[in-house]
């Protein structure tokens, strides 16, 4: 594809000033100008407005062609990337799905030299002109246009890594989330990826099950399930011939977080440890999203000496403030009764951000039957107790 006859000067001058506007009003408004490709200008506006904050970098520089909206979907924002960039290096790296890009890019700073291998023509042709407009260095990355494992066939080198992120789109275009229903099935190619490297980094469904994925893979060494503005983003499955198999460590960040400090935990841990319950105390805490989808509820209150409320509640509390705590920390001001008198009391504007733990209302509920609306520095926390009853408390957040 000749992307210089379809993305002219005046095609990306256009993008530039209309940046802020809608795409479906600017077709409307533009729909006779034949100057340059509108379609193809309105499709890069959408994507840009749409990978903005994903992609800020990406977004900034005016030549970068962004694909159709399923690659746009399915890549690492920079956030992430930079993330797998500082867990793996090396003399060479093949990423083995390379998509639009966004991994290999931030991971070829690890490494010396780069393979990148992608099957969608066009989307391989994207990212190698993409490549050349961020200005990575030419002669780092070799572009490969067909299918993962018949490259990793067919090539004679031995990798110090290959990263992977399979595709989890079914035919029907439905979610897939076993490690085996992906394409490429990582579970049926696992000898030969692990006969052609020294690490192995996959990228999984942020909805993978983990403890499934690790019987499917029982080599694996380590699992990094990774966070942002707590919202789980991915679940990272690495391989390390150079580790021993003992049993795989499982690792929680919150990139938002400053400074990052993992939570790190392994199931024996886990099912071995003690938990103390208690009634509510000076504090409440709540896990990180990454703590909670790695299931660290046990080896939370361990690592932490804090006390959860309730087998199935994961709200913990404690006199005081852990250092580090990677979650967030409420402070309890007073127990609340959900009653409408009691209520209207409390928050006469009827303003509350609702939190609902393991409690027989939901927050929809809660906030419909007392006309609240989220917003200020009021929580109210509802979740059941210790003693199987259902309870309430108005709260402020400790930053």
């Amino acid at each position: 594809m000749d992307f210089k006859k379809i993305y002219t000067p005046e095609l990306i001058q256009f993008v530039q000033d209309h940046l802020q506007e809608d795409p479906a009003q600017l077709l409307l408004r533009h729909g006779k100008i034949t100057a340059f490709d509108l379609k193809a200008a309105i499709k890069q506006i959408s994507a840009r407005q749409k990978v903005k904050q994903k992609l800020p970098f990406w977004v900034g520089n005016k030549e970068v062609i962004f694909p159709d909206a399923v690659p746009l979907e399915q890549c690492s924002s920079e956030l992430t990337a930079k993330f797998k960039a500082k867990k793996v290096k090396g003399a060479c790296l093949a990423d083995l799905t390379g998509g639009m890009g966004v991994d290999t890019f931030y991971l070829s700073s690890s490494f010396g030299q780069v393979d990148y291998v992608e099957r969608n023509e066009e989307l391989a042709q994207i990212a190698q002109w993409n490549f050349h407009v961020l200005h990575t260095q030419p002669d780092k990355i070799t572009f490969h246009q067909g299918e993962s494992m018949e490259f990793l066939k067919n090539s004679f080198k031995s990798f110090d890594c290959l990263f992977i992120d399979p595709a989890r789109r079914g035919d029907q275009n439905q979610k897939l989330y076993k490690l085996a229903d992906c394409e490429p099935n990582v579970v049926e190619n696992w000898q030969l990826m692990t006969g052609k490297a020294k690490q192995i980094m996959i990228k999984a469904s942020p909805m993978l099950d983990i403890k499934a994925a690790i019987n499917e893979l029982p080599e694996v060494n380590q699992v990094m399930v990774v966070a942002v503005k707590n919202e789980v983003k991915e679940v990272l499955l690495l391989w390390d011939e150079q580790k021993s198999m003992e049993e795989v460590k499982v690792s929680s960040y919150e990139l938002s977080q400053e400074p990052i400090i993992p939570f790190e935990f392994t199931y024996g841990e886990e099912e071995s440890a003690s938990l103390e319950l208690a009634n509510p105390e000076s504090y409440l805490f709540e896990p990180s999203a990454a703590i909670l989808k790695a299931g660290a509820f046990k080896s939370f209150a361990h690592h932490y000496s804090v006390k959860k409320l309730h087998p199935n509640t994961h709200l913990y509390t404690g006199k005081w403030i852990p250092t580090g705590l990677q979650g967030k920390t409420f402070e309890i001001l007073e127990p609340l009764k959900l009653d409408k008198r009691t209520v209207k009391k409390t928050f006469p504007n009827k303003i509350a951000n609702v939190v609902v733990r393991n409690h027989p209302m939901k927050a929809a509920e809660i906030k419909k039957k007392f006309q609240l609306k989220d917003g200020g520095h009021d929580f109210l926390i509802a979740f059941t107790g210790q003693d199987n009853k259902p309870v309430a408390f108005r709260c402020k957040r400790i930053q």
